[in-house]
């Protein structure tokens, strides 16, 4: 009699940020500054693989790929963060935020893969270098990025349908910015354990397997690096791959200290610090970092800037 009373929700409140009001406007600006700016960065390094013919190899052409997935991860998420910031509604339908949750998802798995496939290049680029061009050819290069984005989506949507079973009759607020699975699992007048389990267990499998790779293409690259008799040798090589070592370093650090924890280390406050690193800054640090350290995007970027010049003049 009771279930059969209960109302089921439609609608939830996103609880986004507990701050005054000055602060949240600080916020605002703030988090929209970094939105612009990862949006602009992201499509400059797009547009400057595309337009430049010696930038046209595997290499560059996933650090695209990987500039192109942030701009949509980062405004899955971070628009209606904003409009949260502000005065007004801060509700989300039950549908709407199930879509957001699965693309939230799909853009993340994809990111651990992709991270996965560019240490992969690297190990040939080093490791193999002789053979490099043979073995990672354009369409192998193909091949892979299309393997990690249909397998980020596809992880996205076992974790999605298990949601789309839940029930939700109780309190609509979700103490988060954004709809993750944590909080929405929360708010569910059904049994979770199911969905828990499979959060748990693809956040292990599309996280683990990616991470072997990526730690073992890694640990070949030190290993030949450490082998070269040339002192500049393994600086060169270490300097290649530092970039891509230290955003792989936070992706999987923060994205794991959310995700595959056990559940008494849940901390609301907590979990949305951590978000911010891998909603927020993380978007904007990869293209900061690959472009800093890579002096052929930076040589890239300088002649597009001349030629953009001289054809104003």
């Amino acid at each position: 009699m009771e279930e059969a009373n209960q109302t089921e929700v439609t609608e939830f409140i996103l609880m986004g940020f507990s701050a005054s009001p000055e602060l949240q406007w600080i916020l605002f600006v703030m988090f929209l500054i970094i939105y612009l700016l990862t949006i602009v960065t992201n499509t400059s390094i797009i547009a400057i693989v595309r337009s430049c013919p010696s930038l046209h190899c595997p290499m560059y052409v996933l650090l695209s790929n990987l500039s192109f997935l942030e701009i949509w991860y980062t405004s899955v998420m971070v628009p209606k963060m904003l409009a949260g910031l502000l005065p007004g509604n801060r509700s989300i339908s039950v549908r709407g935020c199930i879509a957001q949750m699965f693309f939230f998802f799909s853009m993340g798995s994809t990111e651990f893969f992709l991270l996965a496939v560019m240490a992969y290049d690297r190990y040939l680029a080093i490791c193999h270098p002789l053979r490099y061009s043979a073995i990672m050819c354009n369409v192998l290069c193909l091949k892979l990025s299309v393997a990690a984005w249909a397998s980020g989506f596809l992880a996205s949507s076992v974790l999605t349908m298990a949601v789309a079973r839940l029930s939700f009759c109780g309190p609509n607020e979700i103490d988060h910015f954004f709809c993750d699975f944590v909080p929405l699992a929360k708010l569910s007048c059904s049994d979770t354990h199911l969905s828990k389990l499979v959060c748990f267990t693809l956040t292990w499998a599309v996280a683990g397997s990616s991470f072997l790779l990526t730690a073992g293409s890694y640990s070949c690259v030190i290993w030949t690096a450490w082998r070269t008799p040339s002192e500049s040798g393994l600086q060169k090589s270490l300097t290649t791959c530092g970039a891509h070592i230290a955003v792989t370093s936070i992706f999987y650090g923060s994205a794991l200290s959310m995700y595959a924890r056990p559940p008494v280390m849940e901390s609301s406050n907590m979990d949305k610090v951590v978000s911010l690193f891998y909603c927020v800054l993380t978007p904007l640090l990869n293209p900061v970092i690959y472009t800093l350290r890579n002096n052929m995007v930076k040589e890239a970027l300088r002649k597009a800037m001349i030629t953009s010049v001289l054809f104003r003049v």
